[in-house]
């Protein structure tokens, strides 16, 4: 008698991309509306956050919360800081902590992994145990905006450095069938969206949440930076961009690139890719725009998804 065949498995690998990582949570709506549940979670920055909480069994509660999300919740969050990083993150991942991820990584009910990158030395590092919070907040540590993370005898940084979809994890851990979202694929931060969002007077077009943001964000420009500064860091002029700016373009550039080239000498077998060209890298109040593409994206996909037999 012939061996009865096994069931590939069957793993996702989340892509980095800050505020449109809510999309992931329309991405996995969606396919486990068509009967594909991953049996292999792996994430890089905001990836690591929503795969570890899928792997939890806990994405209803991170949905319902990211949706409530507005701008002044958002700003609320960030604990600005000059020590490694703008915002030293310690309110935020303090109340992720408390509400979605007390965990050991080893205790989520699906084997999950998240990227991460050492500041000394350039090495990829995979952090498959520990508290699950420590290891998404690693992963998520963007250069210049979070400060990083103390991990053994170094610092770990954004993982999207090195690895901003991290399908080699995925393979690694054992999946046959590699389901990537990639976030880069359109750029970041649009003209519109800066004259918007990155002034730091607020406009009359702005609607009262969007004025209390920016009215908050220069509050805490002006006790931490000198007008001058804080200037350069938060506005856009017609001369020069802002600081910001200037970050957030060149680290979506990098992770751009850095994707075409991991995936072209490791590919994955189903590539969904949100098309969220206006969304910004800090819009997290804009959840429910990410998640209903999300859930558009692996529409454009099922003939491949198909292809592979993984729908019902």
């Amino acid at each position: 008698m012939s061996p009865k065949k096994r069931k590939p498995r069957i793993g996702i690998a989340l892509g980095s991309g800050a505020a449109r990582g809510w999309s992931h949570i329309g991405v996995i709506n969606a396919l486990e509306e068509r009967g594909i549940s991953p049996d292999i979670i792996t994430g890089t920055s905001i990836g690591s956050l929503v795969g570890a909480a899928y792997a939890d069994n806990k994405l209803a509660e991170l949905e319902a919360w990211v949706e409530e999300l507005k701008w002044h919740d958002v700003i609320s969050y960030f604990d600005i800081s000059m020590d490694g990083g703008f915002i030293a993150g310690k309110k935020l991942f303090r109340f992720l902590r408390e509400n979605f991820y007390d965990k050991d990584i080893t205790e989520l009910g699906k084997p999950f992994g998240a990227v991460a990158t050492n500041m000394d030395t350039g090495i990829e590092v995979w952090l498959r145990e520990g508290p699950v919070m420590d290891a998404a907040r690693a992963s998520s540590s963007i250069p210049g905006f979070f400060t990083p993370v103390s991990h053994e005898d170094g610092w770990l940084l954004d993982g999207g450095l090195v690895n901003p979809i991290p399908v080699s994890l995925c393979r690694a851990m054992g999946a046959d069938i590699v389901i990537a979202v990639d976030l880069n694929s359109s750029p970041m931060w649009s003209d519109e969206s800066l004259d918007s969002q990155t002034a730091v007077e607020p406009q009359s077009a702005q609607s009262s949440s969007d004025n209390a943001f920016v009215n908050q964000l220069t509050q805490l420009k002006n006790k931490i930076w000198p007008s001058d500064i804080g200037q350069s860091l938060l506005e856009k002029r017609d001369d020069v961009p802002s600081i910001l700016e200037v970050l957030s373009r060149s680290l979506n550039i990098m992770q751009l690139r850095i994707s075409r080239s991991r995936m072209a000498g490791d590919p994955p077998d189903v590539l969904i890719r949100p098309s969220l060209p206006d969304i910004d890298m800090l819009d997290f109040h804009r959840a429910a725009e990410c998640i209903k593409e999300g859930e558009a994206a692996v529409l454009r996909m099922e003939t491949q998804l198909r292809y592979y037999h993984l729908m019902k």
